[in-house]
């Protein structure tokens, strides 16, 4: 053997503690050293040292209501009567930050026809891109109205929205109904058999599953806990969590409607493995609105694209948008597609990162890892490890098997983020970038860099 192989193996550790405490935990040696690459921003957080109690004691008030949330899925109603701006104009809610028709991207322009065909305010897809382009109807972020979409996110006044209540503080989130696999709107799907599918989902599924919930709403917290440990991180992966809420709802969906209409319900929740997803978006947005307005706390409390931009949001700063171009998800496409036919990341579904699941949880759901192009084990462990050098804290309430049951990574904060260069992680799918063609594939996104610097110079400026 050389000799320097058989030399003891001891490893210089510079910047992140997480990787030395993996390190250590294994017997290897390690000598650290305080130190991280240059960054332009150096002086800026420099400057912020000396407000760190006091940001500090607001990402605790923070983090409180985060960990004191208490999610649960209590109905189905009628956009319109949920949110009465859809009922009094032609308006389009839409995924990401705000957002012209002239900056859409392909699938989200084919989901706003064909929304637009379903609403009747058009006879068809051609008369429906005329009228966006000459400003027939009004375009919205759905963050801006209560309310998150996954993909393409489109939400108008016919649909009928879960609705998920926050009872720690009294705050209510809605989300569209799964429509299920295959061709449909939220990748950009427009034709007829999509649109038959949201009429059922209007007219016969989203009633018949609101009068179950009026009987038994479901709470979501612990629900989200039995789906870690049984393999899910709730983004690319709902199996588990989509068969307990079927397990939850079977008994009241029963007694709200007649047989042939129960055996559709069931029969639709029980083929979609994602149909839990927009129930998890709508409780991570419950979650983290309350923690949104707090002064002097570096928290992101929504993360969100269009498949043009990305936005965040922190706490002390409102609900003002941070954006930068989105990022192209990096992935495993199926049969047929490559990375040539991919649009650009999209979707309200990082909420999901934000709170502390998908990428973050993705230790708790090594077989999404492959799914993803993620990699093995290793690299799902990997990824929450990468994630917790970024937050403030771990979920006691959602721990993760594989880790000792530590808790799932919370909380963002913008600091960590712009110190370590570390930008959060995303589990997506992706969209084809032209209309109607659909999902081509999954991966993972990252968060723009630049969101975060933009978000820590208006919190340094926002609080001299």
């Amino acid at each position: 053997m050389h000799p320097l192989l058989a030399a003891p193996l001891r490893v210089v550790n510079i910047g992140l503690a997480g990787f030395g405490r993996d390190l250590a935990a294994n017997g290897v040696p390690v000598v650290h050293v305080d130190w991280r690459p240059p960054s332009k921003f150096h002086d800026l957080l420099a400057t912020l040292e000396q407000r760190t109690a006091q940001i500090d004691e607001a990402n605790a008030e923070a983090l409180r209501r985060i960990l004191a949330a208490d999610p649960v899925l209590v109905g189905v109603r009628r956009a319109g009567e949920l949110i009465a701006e859809l009922d009094a104009e032609p308006l389009v809610l839409h995924a990401g930050p705000p957002l012209a028709w002239e900056r859409m991207c392909g699938p989200l322009r084919g989901a706003v026809c064909g929304a637009i065909v379903f609403e009747g305010w058009a006879p068809d897809l051609a008369a429906a891109e005329r009228l966006a382009e000459r400003g027939g109807v009004r375009f919205a972020p759905n963050h801006h109205f209560g309310a998150v979409g996954p993909m393409t996110g489109i939400t108008t006044r016919s649909q009928p929205l879960l609705v998920v209540e926050n009872r720690a503080f009294g705050n209510r989130v809605r989300c569209t109904i799964n429509e299920g696999l295959g061709k449909v709107m939220r990748f950009g799907g427009n034709d007829a058999e999509v649109l038959a599918r949201l009429a059922w989902l209007r007219d016969e599924f989203g009633p018949l599953l609101g009068r179950a919930l009026e009987s038994k709403p479901v709470p979501l917290s612990p629900l989200i806990a039995r789906g870690l440990a049984m393999g899910d991180e709730m983004h690319q992966r709902n199996v588990a969590c989509t068969s307990l809420l079927l397990r939850a709802l079977a008994p009241s969906l029963a007694r709200a409607g007649d047989p042939e209409s129960v055996a559709r319900a069931l029969e639709f929740i029980a083929g979609n493995d994602q149909f839990f997803l927009n129930v998890g978006m709508a409780m991570g947005k419950s979650m983290l609105d309350p923690a949104q307005g707090i002064a002097g706390s570096t928290i992101v409390t929504a993360m969100s694209r269009n498949g043009t931009d990305f936005g965040i949001r922190v706490s002390a700063l409102g609900e003002r948008w941070f954006t930068a171009p989105v990022e192209m998800p990096q992935g495993l496409y199926f049969p047929g597609f490559s990375a040539a036919d991919a649009n650009p990341d999209i979707g309200d579904s990082a909420i999901l990162e934000a709170v502390g699941l998908g990428a973050f949880a993705m230790a708790a759901a090594p077989a999404v890892a492959g799914f993803v192009g993620a990699g093995g084990f290793q690299d799902a462990l990997g990824y929450t490890r990468a994630m917790a050098e970024i937050t403030v804290a771990r979920n006691p309430k959602w721990t993760i098997p594989a880790l000792e049951f530590e808790g799932t990574p919370t909380g963002i904060d913008i600091r960590r983020v712009v110190e370590s260069g570390i930008a959060p992680a995303i589990n997506t799918g992706i969209a084809h970038q032209r209309a109607g063609v659909g999902q081509v594939g999954a991966g993972i996104a990252r968060a723009p860099l630049a969101c975060f610097e933009q978000a820590l110079a208006a919190f340094a400026e926002h609080g001299r």
